[in-house]
This record gives structure tokens, C-alpha cells and sequence, in this order.
């Protein structure tokens, strides 16, 4: 006999702490519809985002360096299947919804503009006065508004749960506002803050791997300047002994990984359990975070961050060819504005109840970077990389 949903709904509660965030106990969806046969609610969430646009484009689109410039370097689309991954090994480990934890952190960067960060900033230039662009909350437009998937309602009708992580996701990038529903609450749930989190883990952790292949770090600086790298290297010299430098960068990085994860499950599980909340709503109402680093791992953490920004993020080979793609975002918001007619036919309908500006800010928004380098070369017969 199938595994209904009834059923994965009473493991969850078998199975998971009573400060998880159940299934059965959703807030529901805005648009009401019959529940799934064989899933649970936050799995069909899962399944939405992963069939929807918005996730096949993070595929071409920055993580850091431009998209293209490098067959390993990662894009969008793969720093989100990592953050996936760290998100289940998080939430499982801490007995919450493995499932809502995942379908946030594969939703949190749909709303991600072109050319990464710098391209996020352009944008929000762009719409100063129109409401400004902020990739968290463009986000839950893209799952609310943009996505045009079912027949009855516009976006992907996602559970309140699965929103609410979206729109308080928050990294040291990141400036969140309040969900639909949830100002309430000072946080989002546990599940949620796990995605925030693994985030943060994986963009430091693998941004070192890309900044090592592209040649812009090295190892000496590394071992010289940031104490985690070299803890973890003095650690597998001693185990290991001399290895290849591929190999021995990898698996440094893992390591680092991998104690980022421990800090982060054992330091959470002391904080769960010294503030005594025994339901999801109550970690809504708690008075900080409760999925947090060691004060020694935040320290560590924050001399890396530092060192990331000053020696890859801002590095010139990093921000100029960013900059000049950006630039071209701006460019383009300024040949839609006066060529409406060039816009898709979905975003043109828009432009009577949201604006142009919106409009505009929306189709930039979606497209990749290859294919905003295509539409600039092709209104304006050359290219700024």
C-alpha cells in the first residue's frame, strides 16, 4: 500500500522535535486546494520551486565570478544545491522539517538579479523612489506574482511557511523585510534560520574553492592570514601528510565545512534547550536566533568574511567585469522605459496596476546573464565584457 500523506504526517511527528515546524500544522496557502495524495505540503513546495523558471535560470547566473568565465566555478544555481545539501544535514540533525528547511534554501535566490550582488545594487539605483530592489523580497514576488504556472491563481501558491522563510532570509548580505503575516513574530522558524545559515556557510566555504581555482587566492595567504584554513591544514598535514594541491584544497574546504556544520548543530542544540521552547511558534516569538555559531566560530567566521570581501569580492578582476555587466542592466532599464513594446507580453500587462518602473525592474531581474548581454548587444550592437 502507498505512503500517503496522512501517514509522512504522522512521522513527522513521531520523528521530529516538538519545536519543528509539522506539516499538518501549516498556515495553509493563499489560494486554497486539495491537499497532496502522496506528499506533504511543504514537499509539493519543494517540487514547485524546483520546476518553476526561476530555478532552470540560476543556472546562468553569477555567483561571484561572471557566468561562463570558468567550467568549475559556480553559479547560481549550483551555490543553491549546496546550500540544499548543508540545509538537510543541518535540519536533520537537530530533528526539524528536513523538508520546509530545503525548499527555503532552494527558493532563496530566485529573485536574484543578473550579475550577482552588483547587480542587485544597480537595480535597487534604478528603482530608487519606485520601492528600490532587494533580491530577498523579489524572491517572494517571484513566487507570488511572477511564476505563471496554474490556471487559477499567479505564482506557485507556496505554503505560509515556506514564505515567511523567504522573506525573513538573512544573511550579512542581506537587508529582509517583514512577511505577509509574520510581523508578529520577531523570527521566522527554526527551519528556516537553519537555511539562513547554511547560506552563509556555503558562500564562504566554496568562495574560497572558486577564488583558489581562479588564481586570485593562494594557499600561502591563506594559511598566513586566516586561522580556520590554517588550523584545518596543520590538522590533515599531521593526519595525512603531504598531498596534491587539488586534493589538498578540497579537502580543507570540506573540513571547514564540516566543523562549520558541528559548531553550528551543537552550539543550536544548547541555545533550543536553555530557552525551553517547546512549539514552532514559540521559536517564532523567542527574543533572538536560536540556530547560531559558537562566539569563537562568529569570530573566525567574521576574519574570513573580511578577508573574502577585501581580497576576491573587490578584487579587480572580480568587480570591474561586474561593474561593466551591471552597468549594462542600467543601460537596459533605460531602452525598456522608452520601448515598452519590448518587454515580453506578461510583463507589459503588468504596467498598468504595478508601473513601469516595476515592470522593467521585474523583466532585468529574470533574465540571465547571458541572455542580458545578448538583449544589450543586440538594442545597442556591442558588448561591455
Amino acid at each position: 500500500m502507498p505512503c500517503n500523506r496522512t501517514e509522512l504526517e504522522a512521522r513527522e511527528r513521531h520523528a521530529l522535535a516538538t519545536f519543528a515546524q509539522f506539516s499538518d500544522a501549516s498556515r495553509g496557502r493563499q489560494h486554497p486546494e486539495p491537499p497532496p495524495e502522496f506528499r506533504t505540503d511543504f514537499q509539493r513546495d519543494r517540487d514547485r520551486v524546483i520546476h518553476s523558471r526561476a530555478f532552470r535560470r540560476l543556472e546562468y547566473k553569477t555567483q561571484v565570478f561572471l557566468n561562463g568565465t570558468g567550467d568549475h566555478l559556480r553559479t547560481r544555481l549550483t551555490h543553491t544545491m549546496e546550500v540544499a545539501g548543508i540545509t538537510r544535514n543541518i535540519a536533520r540533525a537537530l530533528r526539524l522539517n528536513e523538508d520546509l528547511a530545503e525548499t527555503i534554501a532552494l527558493a532563496h535566490d530566485l529573485g536574484h538579479s543578473p550579475f550577482g550582488h552588483t547587480g542587485e545594487k544597480i537595480l535597487n539605483r534604478l528603482m530608487k523612489g519606485h520601492g528600490g530592489f532587494e533580491h530577498n523580497s523579489q524572491s517572494v514576488r517571484v513566487v507570488t506574482v511572477l511564476e505563471q504556472k496554474y490556471p487559477t491563481y499567479p505564482g506557485l501558491n507556496l505554503t505560509w511557511e515556506t514564505l515567511e522563510g523567504l522573506a525573513k532570509h538573512q544573511t550579512t548580505y542581506d537587508h529582509p523585510q517583514a512577511p505577509r503575516g509574520g510581523a508578529a513574530y520577531k523570527h521566522a522558524s527554526l527551519e528556516a534560520q537553519v537555511a539562513n545559515l547554511a547560506d552563509e556557510i556555503t558562500y564562504y566555504s566554496h568562495d574560497l574553492d572558486d577564488g583558489l581555482e581562479s588564481g586570485l587566492l593562494t594557499e600561502p595567504q591563506l594559511r598566513r592570514d586566516i586561522r580556520l584554513w590554517g588550523q584545518a591544514h596543520r590538522a590533515i598535514l599531521k593526519r595525512h601528510g603531504p598531498l596534491p594541491d587539488e586534493c589538498r584544497r578540497s579537502f580543507i574546504i570540506r573540513c571547514l565545512i564540516d566543523e562549520h556544520v558541528k559548531d553550528v548543530v551543537i552550539t543550536s542544540e544548547d541555545l533550543i534547550q536553555a530557552a525551553g521552547v517547546k512549539t514552532a511558534d514559540e521559536v517564532r516569538r523567542w527574543r533572538k536566533p536560536l540556530i547560531q555559531y559558537s562566539t569563537r566560530r562568529r569570530e573566525l567566521n567574521l576574519e574570513l568574511r573580511d578577508y573574502l570581501y577585501k581580497n576576491l569580492y573587490f578584487h579587480p578582476e572580480v568587480s570591474r567585469p561586474n561593474e561593466r555587466a551591471a552597468r549594462m542592466l542600467a543601460d537596459l532599464f533605460g531602452y525598456y522605459t522608452e520601448h515598452p513594446e519590448g518587454l515580453g507580453e506578461f510583463t507589459r500587462k503588468r504596467i498598468r496596476g504595478e508601473g513601469l518602473p516595476r515592470a522593467v525592474c521585474d523583466y532585468l531581474a529574470g533574465m540571465t546573464d547571458r541572455y542580458a548581454v545578448q538583449e544589450y548587444q543586440r538594442h545597442f550592437g556591442l558588448s561591455m565584457l
